[in-house]
C-alpha cells in the first residue's frame, strides 16, 4: 500500500508525507512545484493551529487532514498506474511539459485542490465530527484567507519580471482569468449543496462528478503550453513557497 493511502491522523503526518514527496521529485516537475506550495500552506496552518488562531482547533485539524488526504490519494493513484480524479489529470499529464511554466503548475494544482477537493473535504469533516458545515465556516474562511495571500506571493515570485512584460503577456492573460478567491467561494457553496444532498447519494454523486469534470477542464486551460517564456524572477522554478529542500528522485508516473 502506498504510504499516503494509510490513514493520516495529524497535520504532522501530512507534512512528513509532503516533505517525502518534495525530496523524491525533480525540482522542475509540475507535481513538485505544487507540492512545495501546498507544503508551505500546510506548515502555516499547523503553526496557526498550535498558536490558537483557529476558533475550533480540532475541526481545523480534521479539515486540514481530510483535505490533504485527497491530494495525496490522487498522487498515489498516478504512482500506482490508476486514474486519479479528472480534476488532477491535467497536472499529472503535463507535469514535465517544457512549455508549461512553474506558475501554471502551481495554480493548476491549487485549482484542482480548491475547486474539487475542498468541498468534499468539508463534507468528510462534517461526517467525522457529526456537525453541520456552519461549524466549519470561520476556520474555512481563515484557511481561505491564508491561501489567497499565498497566491499573491506565488504570482509575484514566479511571474517573469517587469522587463519581460511583453513576452509574458500571454501568461498574464491566461492566469488572469482564474481567481482563487472565486474558487474558494464556489467550494463553500458546493460543500453546502453536497451536505444538503447527503440523503440522496445518486444526486450527490452526479454533482460531484460534474464538479470534478469542470475543475479538470479549467486546469487544462491553465496548463496551456506557452513556448518561449522565461522562468520566474529568481531564474529557478517553483521556489516561491518552498519550505524544505528537494532532490532529484525516481518518483514518476
Amino acid at each position: 500500500m502506498p504510504e499516503c493511502e494509510q490513514v493520516l491522523t495529524s497535520v504532522d503526518t501530512v507534512i512528513a508525507r509532503m516533505r517525502a514527496v518534495d525530496a523524491a521529485l525533480p525540482e522542475r516537475d509540475g507535481i513538485a512545484v505544487f507540492n512545495r506550495v501546498y507544503l508551505a500552506v500546510t506548515e502555516s496552518v499547523d503553526r496557526r493551529i498550535d498558536a490558537g488562531r483557529f476558533s475550533d482547533p480540532r475541526a481545523a485539524t480534521v479539515l486540514d487532514v481530510r483535505f490533504a488526504q485527497r491530494y495525496l490519494t490522487a498522487l498515489d493513484a498516478v504512482l500506482d498506474d490508476r486514474r486519479p480524479p479528472a480534476c488532477w489529470r491535467p497536472l499529472f499529464q503535463f507535469r514535465r511539459h517544457p512549455g508549461v511554466r512553474p506558475l501554471q503548475f502551481a495554480l493548476a494544482g491549487i485549482n484542482a485542490h480548491i475547486g474539487h477537493d475542498l468541498a468534499l473535504a468539508v463534507v468528510d469533516t462534517c461526517r467525522t465530527l457529526g456537525c453541520e458545515p456552519a461549524r466549519l465556516e470561520d476556520d474555512f474562511d481563515r484557511v481561505g484567507d491564508l491561501l489567497v495571500s499565498l497566491e499573491e506571493r506565488i504570482r509575484e515570485e514566479l511571474m517573469p519580471g517587469p522587463d519581460l512584460l511583453e513576452i509574458a503577456d500571454p501568461l498574464t492573460h491566461l492566469l488572469g482569468a482564474w481567481s482563487l478567491e472565486r474558487a474558494r467561494d464556489a467550494a463553500w457553496t458546493a460543500a453546502r449543496a453536497l451536505w444538503a444532498l447527503r440523503g440522496f447519494p445518486d444526486v450527490a454523486g452526479d454533482l460531484t462528478a460534474r464538479l470534478d469534470t469542470a475543475v479538470g477542464f479549467a486546469g487544462r486551460m491553465l496548463l496551456t503550453p506557452l513556448p518561449g517564456l522565461p522562468e520566474g524572477r529568481s531564474g529557478r522554478p517553483g521556489r516561491a513557497a518552498q519550505s524544505s529542500g528537494s532532490s532529484t528522485g525516481a518518483m514518476s508516473s
